[in-house]
């Protein structure tokens, strides 16, 4: 890749945003194509997100995900919002046409192609156990409910947030069999005998000290795991390889959710395989 006057640029907004591979991928999407166009990596402080959303007009970048902490704030710098971005109120990707920043939500329908294809994971009639209450859980519990799950349970350490996010799935989507998790009560063996899917969509599992969510004597042989951290192996997923049950990681999600993205800023069919080979190579590399 030669870096050139004409090369049109591309990132990703986050903190920290160091661990991020989604340049990775991006990066060989951009390589199949054949196209002058690069992605890399802005560690944008909360205090700073509004100067930098600013300056995706000012350095005429074509388009920005946006991750960690910022899908919610994000939504009110924006200049057009696509209707699950209205509902939801969070972003993870924005398009600049011409200076008109327009705010998309690929997380939920990245995580439902992810769970589909990858998972072999039918959603339609199954019961939920969803950790978190921040952004990306936003759009994968809005996602669950447009496919047709029948309850989910919502279990985060701030219960005041997992409430409000139980009222905007209610108000939004008229779905009712949602109930919230106090966090202590988590393991619950009453609930844990009719979960389907459990979702970790918390940073709960990103360092070696962190504790582990679910016991994994809750964790049935007929479980479906899904854990979207992948900046390693979680305790979550260890316990379900273990057990030998059926599971995914975070890089199928972030490798759908980014491909959507990809679409969005070229008009492109992602190369979804040339993007999980970049992912595997990394990964082989990384010590």
């Amino acid at each position: 890749m030669e870096i050139n006057g004409e090369t049109i640029l591309t990132g990703v907004f986050g903190y920290p945003v160091k661990h991020s591979l989604s340049p990775v991928f991006q990066n060989a999407a951009f390589r199949f194509y054949g196209l002058n166009w690069v992605y890399i990596p802005f560690e944008v402080g909360p205090e700073n997100l509004k100067t930098a959303i600013d300056c995706i007009r000012i350095f005429s970048i074509k388009g920005v995900n946006i991750t960690i902490p910022h899908k919610r704030e994000t939504v009110k710098y924006l200049d057009f919002c696509d209707e699950e971005v209205k509902v939801l109120q969070v972003c993870n990707t924005i398009v600049n046409e011409n200076g008109v920043l327009k705010g998309y939500t690929t997380d939920g329908p990245g995580f439902l192609r992810s769970l589909k294809e990858d998972g072999k994971f039918a959603p339609e009639n199954k019961v939920v156990f969803l950790f978190g209450a921040g952004g990306s859980a936003y759009a994968i519990a809005g996602a669950l409910v447009r496919s047709g799950i029948s309850e989910i349970f919502i279990c985060n350490r701030t219960e005041e947030k997992a409430k409000m996010m139980k009222e905007h799935l209610s108000g939004h989507f008229g779905f009712e069999n949602i109930e919230v998790v106090p966090f202590e009560k988590r393991n619950d063996s009453s609930i844990w005998k009719k979960i389907d899917l459990v979702v970790n969509t918390t940073s709960v599992g990103m360092r070696y000290d962190d504790i582990m969510l679910v016991d994994p004597e809750n964790l049935r042989q007929d479980i479906f795991v899904y854990d979207i951290v992948y900046n390693r192996e979680t305790a979550l997923v260890f316990y379900a390889k273990k057990k030998k049950l059926r599971f995914l990681d975070g890089c199928s999600m972030l490798i759908f959710q980014g491909a959507i993205s990809f679409t969005l800023w070229t008009g492109l069919e992602a190369p979804i395989e040339a993007m999980k080979k970049a992912i595997d190579a990394f990964k082989i590399k990384r010590p």
